[in-house]
Order: structure tokens, then C-alpha cells, then sequence
């Protein structure tokens, strides 16, 4: 039996969980279910980084001590990732003695070997990330992450000789160009490395929260270097030999694309000067935007993936997340992608795909799967993107794999139509024939979507009789056509996904709106110059009506000053389109212009909204001329 090996970034403890974490946990969780799928014992690690100055900050700004506080905040994450049904092996947090014990021993290796020495630290420190930059990395005196000004430090600590293993890396990275994925972020790590590398301070004096250094305790382990060492202590180093011999080297690192350098240079290089194995590989994958802004704690730009999932369902939220974004490049929530691709996706195609074939099922065939007879092609089709499948996760093209499956969807529902198994006038065991090959696709769906989906696999097995507790064991092996048992009785039930309404989700935005973790007043402070960005004008309305195929939404047809323009907005359950006409409304006249279902608008009027459900526009006290400033 084979062992597969993964980690995954550990999170801060100093903010709750948003859904960029939850992007690579799913994705992770994808990649785990998937090798688990293929019969391997697998080690999924994740945890929690609690070792910081941030991190202590926080804890006494709720009167509590680091220690509960991390407990606190390790019980949230914990929760998150069990409410999405993430299948995680291990979830450590680096407060745990056992981990303490690992990094000691780890940092005493190192030292033992000579790559340890004491000195003066002049440079820059960035207090959000908790890293130091040399005057190259920073952008205009700025962290080249959270584009926060950097702070000059001078402080004695310890020493790591990483310009020592500029070579070995360099070399290594060269010898095994999968190290580090994608090739982007190889050719980025080739490039930090050919310029040199300097030597990096493992150590922070007068700082009582943290692993303290086993020769000096009056020194603490450097934060980053302390978090990285998770990876080994998750698995037993330092503890538990046997378990930590079965799991290491892990077989990828999962990591955001901002901490490559620590992964692929600082990481390698303490494992050589342990004299430990390198992971076989690092993953470094792109950030999710909303709004085009990067999701981010620190700015508190962030997304509830609870809240997210909640409003939507699990499986919806997992799929979106996987389906929406290849894999390793920079993405984008929106509400109109993901009410497109969940009602393309998974409601019209899978879902239906399902309701049609089992009401065939229960008219035709008396409620039970018919007699196999002629594939027509479908096992073909089903063996070719359940293999492509295969080898777009072996390769962490998951965002392929979902497309490769999917490819078998469309089929299927297309064969429907092709051979309309209702007509009256269709051979009996012909019909037999169409209803047995759409219910072993959706068998054979059922298994492969695994790694994906949670929740529907399931529903979709039970739907087709099968014994509930086969598809827990089933294997991907049993993606094989003729799985499907002739006489089993169906339990025809709800639809596996319900539509949504496009407008609603695109006019509300529920899940998508960026909330806050972080006690703050209710809207961020603003600079006087940010705010004279925003062009608030006063508009005539000209003209009223109601966008084609879209409840919710009304086109307007407004003069601003001495120019027409049109904007779309989703009022159109508050205000008829024949009483706007005349109304001076206040709009943002330098927005930048979006296509709504297929209208071209320009600008957004404000309008203000209880939690209740009114709506009422801002209108101007008394009648101004259209264009006026609203200062």
C-alpha cells in the first residue's frame, strides 16, 4: 500500500479564517480524497502559526493569554475545515509541546552542524508578516506583500548561513525541475538564487511568546523558521520516530504564492543543514481576488467561507472553488461567475442529468435498473475523462480535472436527447439499454467526483439503490464500466441542486459581500484624497425599463451634466419604471463601466437599505441641474 504525503500552509492565528484559505484547503482536500480514491494511506497536514508578536498582540487586546487565545482561535479554524468536510490527517499548532520539542531538536541540529553563529541584525522588518526584507525587496520603502512601510531594526540574535546553501539548492532545483510548481514560481526562486543569498537571523531577543532557543532562552526561534518546522513535527519528528519515518519526505507542499521564498530557499536549506530529506515538491498557488483585491486579513478584505458556504451549500462552494481558477494562477470571485457556473454546471447539467435518468427509470422501468446491452460509445467516453482526470490531479491541474469530468456530463445529457428514450414508439429493450448506460455514468460520476464534491456523490448512489456504505469504500478503479447491478430499486429524490435565481445572487451578493474579521469600526477609515476620487454626481433620469429576462434589474437612461449614459441597477422589485422618470438621483459617475446581462452600464446610483428589505435612492433635498457635485 502506497503513502502519500501533503501539507498545507499553516494559518495565523491572529484572524479568523477566510475563503482564500479555504481555496487551498479544498483544493488540497481535492488532491487528498483523490490519492485515497487510488488506495493510498495519506498523511494531510494542516495547522495553525501561533508564535508571533501579532499573534500576542491580539490575545491581550481580549484580555487573554496567547496560549488561550491560540486554543480560541485553532478551535475556529479546526471548525471551519470540518464544517467543508476538509479530511485532514493532522491538525497541529505550533504551541503544542510536542512541536516545541521538534524545533528545539531541529535547531540544535542545525547549530551542531555549524551553521549557527551570533551577530547584529541591521535591517528592515515588516511588523504584518513578521519577515525581514532586505532594501532590494522592499517597493519604495514599502513590504513587498502587505505595502505597509517597513521598520529599521538593529537587535544581537542568531544566525542561519543561508548563503551557504545557495549552491546545493540551485543545483537541486535544477536536477528536479518539479521542486517547485509551477514554472513560474521555479524560474522566480532560479532567479532570488543566481543574485546570492544572504544569511537570515532564526532568533528574536526580549520576547517572552515562543519557542525558546535551547542554548540561549533568552532568545526565542524566529518565527518563520519556528512555522516551517510544523511540517515535521505534525508527523512525529522530535516525537514520534516511526510515524515521522513512514510520512517524510511529504509529497508537496500546498503554499500561497507570497511565501515561496521561505518554502523553496530558507525550508530546503535548514533540511540539508539537518541532514533531513527535501519534499519532493512545492506548489505554490495564485490568490484569489474580489473585486478585483487581493483577499487579505491584514487589509481586511476577506470573505466568510461559512457564511459562503451556508447561503450556498457545500458542494457549491467546493466545485466554485475548484472548478472557477486554474489551479496556481490568480483568481476572481464574483457573483456572476459563480451563479453561472452553479446553475450551468451543477444544477442544469449533473443535476438534471440525474432527475431525468431515474424518472426514466421510474416511468419505463418500474423503479429498478434495466438490463445492460450496447454502450453506444458511453463507456468510451467515460473511460477517456475519468483517465484524463486521473492524470490532470496527478499533474495539480485540478481545475482540469473538473472540466475532464464534465466532459462525460455533457455527453450523457446530449445522448439523452439523441436518443429520447420517452417515445412511445422506442423499442422496449432498446429503451432498457439507454436507461442502464445514463445510470452507470452517473455511477461512475458518483466515484471520480469524489475529490470535488462531498455531499452529491452520495446523494446520486443513493438515488441509484446502491448500498449506502459501497461508495464510502469504493475505489477509483470502480470507475470501470458495468459496475451498475441490473434490478436494483432506485429512491428517486430531491434535486441534487436547486437553481438559482441569477438576478437575486447578482443584485444581493449574499456570501460575496467583504466582511471584516477583525474588531473594527464598521467601514474602514478613508483619506481625504482617496475619497476625492470618487465622482458623485446628480442625474436626470431620462428614461425607465426593465432589463430583458431579468426580474430584478431596470435600465436607466440618464443625463449627467451635458452627456447621456445608461446604467443598470437591481431595483426593480422597489420602483416602477414610469415613476423614475424625471427623479434626479446621485450616481458614482466614475465607475468603471460593467456588461449586465448584456446592457453596458455606466456608473451606480446610491440608494440606501435596511436589513429588513427597503430600499430608497438618495435624492438631493431640493431640484439642482443634473451634474452637480455631491462634495
Amino acid at each position: 500500500m502506497s503513502v502519500f504525503s501533503q501539507t498545507v500552509a499553516i494559518d495565523y492565528s491572529n484572524g479568523d479564517p477566510h475563503i482564500g484559505h479555504a481555496y487551498e484547503k479544498v483544493a488540497a482536500d481535492a488532491v487528498a480524497r483523490y490519492r485515497r480514491l487510488q488506495g493510498d494511506v495519506v498523511a494531510f497536514v494542516m495547522g495553525t502559526d501561533e508564535h508571533s508578536l501579532n499573534v500576542a498582540r491580539a490575545a491581550r487586546e481580549q484580555d487573554l493569554t496567547p496560549k488561550a487565545y491560540c486554543d480560541k482561535m485553532a478551535a475556529v479554524f479546526r471548525g471551519t475545515w470540518d464544517a467543508m468536510a476538509i479530511s485532514y490527517t493532522s491538525f497541529f499548532q505550533t504551541s503544542d509541546p510536542r512541536h516545541v520539542r521538534a524545533v528545539q531538536d531541529l535547531v540544535t541540529r542545525i547549530r551542531d552542524a555549524g551553521h549557527v553563529y551570533k551577530g547584529v541584525y541591521r535591517g528592515w522588518y515588516c511588523p504584518s508578516c513578521e519577515a525581514f526584507y532586505t532594501e532590494k525587496d522592499l517597493v519604495e520603502g514599502l513590504c513587498p506583500i502587505h505595502h505597509r512601510p517597513a521598520v529599521q531594526i538593529e537587535e544581537e540574535n542568531y544566525f542561519f548561513r543561508l548563503s551557504a546553501f545557495r549552491d546545493q539548492i540551485l543545483a537541486h532545483l535544477r536536477a528536479n525541475p518539479g521542486f517547485v510548481r509551477p514554472d513560474s514560481r521555479r524560474h522566480e526562486i532560479e532567479n532570488v538564487l543566481e543574485q546570492g543569498l544572504e544569511d537570515v537571523s532564526i532568533s528574536r531577543g526580549n520576547i517572552d511568546w515562543g519557542v525558546p532557543l535551547p542554548w540561549d532562552p533568552s532568545q526565542v526561534v524566529y518565527v518563520w523558521f519556528d512555522a516551517l518546522i510544523t511540517y515535521l513535527s505534525a508527523i512525529g519528528f522530535g516525537w514520534d520516530p516511526e510515524t515521522f519515518d513512514r510520512f517524510w519526505p511529504a509529497d508537496v507542499h500546498f503554499i500561497g504564492k507570497d511565501i515561496t521564498r521561505f518554502h523553496c530557499i530558507i525550508w530546503p536549506a535548514m533540511l540539508m543543514a539537518a541532514g533531513l530529506p527535501l519534499p519532493r515538491s512545492v506548489f505554490g498557488h495564485g490568490f484569489l481576488n474580489v473585486n478585483g483585491e487581493r483577499l487579505s486579513k491584514t487589509t481586511g478584505n476577506v470573505i466568510d467561507p461559512i457564511a459562503f458556504q451556508r447561503r450556498y451549500g457545500r458542494d457549491a462552494t467546493r466545485y466554485y472553488l475548484l472548478a472557477e481558477t486554474p489551479f496556481g494562477q490568480d483568481g476572481n470571485i464574483a457573483a456572476e461567475s459563480f451563479v453561472k457556473r452553479y446553475n450551468s454546471d451543477l444544477a442544469n447539467d449533473l443535476g438534471n442529468l440525474l432527475s431525468r435518468s431515474t424518472a426514466l427509470v421510474e416511468r419505463h422501468c418500474a423503479g429498478r435498473i434495466p438490463e445492460p446491452g450496447h454502450a453506444d460509445g458511453l463507456d468510451q467516453v467515460a473511460a477517456s475523462a475519468v483517465a484524463d482526470a486521473a492524470a490532470a490531479i496527478d499533474d495539480l491541474r485540478i481545475h482540469d480535472a473538473a472540466a475532464a469530468l464534465w466532459t462525460l456530463v455533457h455527453r450523457a445529457n446530449k445522448y439523452v436527447d439523441e436518443t429520447a428514450p420517452w417515445r412511445a414508439d422506442l423499442d422496449p429493450a432498446r429503451r432498457s439499454q439507454i436507461l442502464y448506460n445514463l445510470c452507470e455514468v452517473l455511477r461512475i460520476l458518483a466515484v471520480a467526483l469524489q475529490p470535488f464534491l462531498v455531499d452529491a456523490p452520495k446523494e446520486i448512489w443513493s438515488q441509484l439503490g446502491c448500498d449506502p456504505a459501497a461508495i464510502a469504500a469504493s475505489r477509483w478503479a470502480d470507475t470501470r464500466w458495468g459496475g451498475l447491478q441490473p434490478g436494483q430499486q432506485i429512491h428517486r429524490g430531491a434535486p441534487l441542486f436547486q437553481r438559482l435565481d441569477a438576478d437575486e445572487v447578482i443584485s444581493k451578493a449574499e456570501g460575496f459581500r467583504v466582511v471584516s474579521s477583525q474588531p473594527a469600526p464598521a467601514a474602514p477609515t478613508i483619506s481625504i484624497d482617496e475619497f476625492r476620487k470618487v465622482d458623485l454626481r446628480l442625474a436626470e433620469i431620462l428614461a425607465a425599463e426593465k432589463v430583458k429576462g431579468a426580474d430584478r434589474l431596470l435600465k436607466l437612461k440618464l443625463r449627467v451634466g451635458s452627456t447621456e449614459r445608461e446604467i443598470v441597477s437591481g431595483i426593480a422589485q422597489y420602483y416602477q419604471p414610469a415613476d423614475l422618470v424625471g427623479k434626479h438621483i446621485v450616481v458614482v459617475a466614475n465607475l468603471e463601466p460593467a456588461t449586465i446581462r448584456g446592457v453596458r452600464s455606466e456608473g451606480m446610483l446610491l440608494a440606501a437599505s435596511t436589513d429588513d428589505g427597503r430600499l430608497a435612492l438618495v435624492v438631493p433635498e431640493q431640484p439642482l441641474p443634473s451634474g452637480s457635485h455631491v462634495r
